[in-house]
């Protein structure tokens, strides 16, 4: 097996190992003691590891990147802001975990462990300095919605909340930028839809038996949902504002292990889910959203998806990233980024600046239970050896 060290930090890290295809099952993890040394002949405009980031504040369980910024949420309360691989900026949410961060134009929406929404602001002066300007709910949309017996709902272990509150951890975040909505996942086991521009909660659907461990929501009003009771389930956005509802439509998935992740093509045509067994399940757009493929290149859990271009990452508990390239309904397994030293709970992309046209090269971000974020570049152009 050919491999290439692309390293310049500490000689555990290692780069890549090329030339899985996604019908050979899963790749071993590169052990870091039986390689060659890292300290091999590379170029700073090569693909692999770029750097790690690192700061002892516990698991690092989300991430969010866009315009040269990285946005870091992790056990501490605090999320961290990078730039070119340096601390830019912190702010503190005082709400415990950031189970996710989502970016959409200069406001940066995080959800937490208690339940909240959390959106903040750069400033276009200082770009170091965000401030808070919400939480969703806010204050007065519980207190307004208290003072009726019919906003309260019931909830797991008997209790009744209102229904625009989540009762549990949020676990994912997603925005649709067209229609100027954010969707929310919780372990309640609801999906909540929010106008973003005036903060309301438009509806709230009870999608699963068990959490909602991912919500992706695409083009053509489709939603999609991911569950740790094994399914995946689509749904269908109809009508605006206070009349919208999503209707269920289908299950594309339904199975023992838990689904962790999913992930959709930017145009909505092909849709990822990421399970416990390891596996990386398919569905195209144009085929009816019948089942489309399996991608088996992980020992453990698959926790964590991104697309990008004509590539996809999986990110898994063995300590693995999987980049495979997509062509057509083929998947092949370009790399394998290995280094971390725990479970990969979290991976973002973005077009490197010295991407070109023809050939697109991008940043990873791989987020860990190892407590660190790690760098890589990546090229749509990798040679398969």
């Amino acid at each position: 097996m050919h491999s290439d060290q692309t390293n310049f930090q500490a000689t555990d890290d290692n780069g890549y190992e090329s030339n899985r295809m996604s019908d050979e099952g899963s790749p071993m993890m590169m052990s870091p003691w039986n390689q060659p040394s890292p300290w091999s002949t590379t170029s700073p405009g090569e693909d692999g590891l770029i750097g790690s980031l690192v700061r002892e504040e516990g698991h690092i369980y989300s991430l969010a990147a866009a315009g040269g910024l990285l946005y870091t949420g992790s056990d501490s309360k605090n999320i961290h802001v990078w730039n070119n691989m340096k601390l830019l900026s912190t702010f503190k949410s005082n709400s415990g975990l950031v189970k996710a961060i989502i970016l959409s134009g200069d406001k940066i929406f995080s959800g937490h462990q208690d339940g909240k929404v959390r959106v903040w602001k750069s400033n276009s002066k200082d770009p170091k300095i965000h401030k808070r300007i919400g939480t969703f709910p806010t204050f007065f949309d519980i207190l307004k919605s208290s003072m009726k017996s019919k906003n309260y709902v019931e909830v797991k272990g008997n209790r009744t909340a209102l229904w625009i509150n989540h009762c549990d951890a949020i676990s994912c975040l997603s925005v649709n930028e067209d229609e100027g909505l954010l969707y929310s996942g919780s372990w309640d086991r609801t999906f909540k839809v929010w106008k973003m521009s005036n903060s309301k909660c438009l509806e709230s659907v009870k999608a699963h038996e068990d959490a909602v461990n991912s919500v992706v929501s695409t083009v053509d009003g489709l939603v999609f949902t991911g569950s740790a009771e094994g399914s995946v389930k689509v749904w269908k956005r109809e009508g605006k504002g206070k009349n919208m509802k999503h209707k269920y439509v289908q299950t594309l998935l339904d199975q023992e292990c838990a689904v962790n992740a999913l992930v959709a093509t930017k145009d909505g045509s092909v849709v990822y889910s990421g399970s416990s067994d390891g596996m990386v399940n398919f569905w195209e757009r144009n085929k009816e959203l019948s089942h489309s493929g399996v991608l088996k290149g992980h020992k453990l859990a698959v926790l964590c998806l991104a697309v990008a271009g004509n590539l996809v990452f999986s990110g898994s508990a063995d300590k693995t990233i999987c980049v495979w390239k997509r062509v057509g309904s083929i998947h092949t397994c370009l790399s394998v980024l290995t280094g971390h030293t725990g479970p990969v709970k979290c991976v973002a992309v973005e077009k490197a600046a010295e991407s070109s046209a023809s050939g697109g090269k991008w940043v990873v971000y791989s987020g860990s239970l190892d407590k660190s974020v790690k760098v890589w570049s990546v090229s749509e152009q990798m040679t398969m050896v």
